[in-house]
């Protein structure tokens, strides 16, 4: 269900309007993670920059290595940039999501993440304290996810053309031999499997901006995922897939994966976990919390057969407490996500049109 499309902006509202066609223009919904990201992904980077390994459509590069060097294992690269708004929020800080970002997207590739490389872009006037937390935050959430920064770099600019700080990472990890999860990895059979609730992230971060009638006790789940992957690699080899709901929720992700595998993912709604606080907030704002956004959430695709092995070692860490079966994979028809509801009928799951909740990440 898209509720996007209502007309407010970011200041004073909840979505831009979003026309189905706009390829002159960026526009906010652009950077929304779903079907405008997808649009402009397909029609001007990938046409431009086309290879093979750009064009697998993975969270992070899967790089080999020169034939120089076979043996040895391959190795992940991503990149990221952060602009969230406000800079500080309930359960984290951009310092934070940007360590966790970058080190969830290579682990989303089965990499283990070592090295990370971090620019500043710092807007005049900017508070040295506030830097100095920042990048603290960072300290503890590299050490926390056992990866080190290793260079960097920074950029000012006048007053008034950066809205306070933005921060891009740049990460690389080896990938253990045999170890592929990939977009286009799932497979019919599959159980879908998911970290833990919808939406905290989004939610938290929405409230923290204070331009609403709203508040709320939600804490965003920016989290490192790595050790928790790592954890379920020691269960089960055969993990098709993975992927961190970020920009565009649970939603977008399960669309590009489906289409990417050509299979058909079906979710029980009865199974997807929401928080009740979270779900008052989607409900009061008119939001889907398959459209939200999550930080420290991941969704993976295991063969039925390894599904309980999988969740038994999930539920044993951290972050994957809260770990879940929510769906399974069927291969007709290609390319589309349904949902079960509760009272027996069936609907569609599509990506987001336009840009749910701008400067979440």
């Amino acid at each position: 269900m898209n509720l996007a499309g209502d007309g407010r902006g970011a200041d004073g509202g909840l979505a831009c309007p979003v026309p189905l066609v706009h390829h002159d223009r960026i526009l906010l919904g652009h950077g929304s993670g779903g079907r405008l990201t997808s649009d402009l992904v397909s029609r001007l980077f990938q046409p431009l920059l086309a290879n093979p390994i750009l064009l697998a459509g993975d969270d992070a590069a899967v790089v080999e290595l020169p034939s120089s060097a076979a043996g040895m294992e391959n190795i992940a690269i991503s990149t990221d940039a952060h602009v969230v708004n406000p800079l500080f929020f309930p359960g984290g800080d951009i310092g934070r999501l940007s360590i966790c970002g970058t080190v969830n997207d290579l682990a989303m590739v089965g990499a283990v993440p070592l090295w990370i490389a971090a620019a500043f872009i710092l807007e005049e006037g900017f508070s040295t304290t506030d830097l100095e937390r920042i990048v603290d935050s960072m300290r503890k959430a590299a050490d926390e996810a056992g990866v080190t920064v290793v260079a960097g770099d920074t950029k000012e600019a006048e007053k008034g053309k950066v809205d306070g700080l933005y921060i891009t990472t740049t990460g690389v990890g080896r990938i253990p031999r045999g170890r592929r999860a990939r977009a286009a990895g799932v497979r019919p059979g599959d159980s879908v499997l998911l970290s833990g609730p919808l939406g905290d992230h989004g939610i938290a971060v929405l409230a923290a901006r204070g331009n609403l009638a709203f508040s709320s006790a939600v804490r965003s789940d920016t989290a490192p995922l790595n050790g928790l992957v790592e954890a379920m690699y020691g269960a089960s080899s055969e993990i098709h897939a993975l992927r961190d709901p970020t920009r565009g929720g649970l939603a977008a992700s399960l669309n590009e994966l489906a289409g990417e595998s050509r299979v058909s993912i079906v979710l029980e709604e009865r199974r997807v976990p929401v928080r009740p606080a979270v779900e008052a907030a989607c409900e009061m704002l008119g939001f889907d919390p398959l459209h939200v956004a999550n930080e420290g959430k991941l969704i993976a695709f295991v063969p039925e057969a390894e599904a309980e092995a999988v969740l038994a070692v999930m539920r044993g860490t951290r972050y994957g407490e809260e770990a879940c079966r929510i769906g399974r994979v069927e291969p007709d028809p290609p390319g589309q996500v349904v949902m079960e509801t509760g009272i027996g009928g069936v609907r569609f799951v599509d990506a987001p049109s336009g840009e749910l909740l701008p400067r979440i990440c």
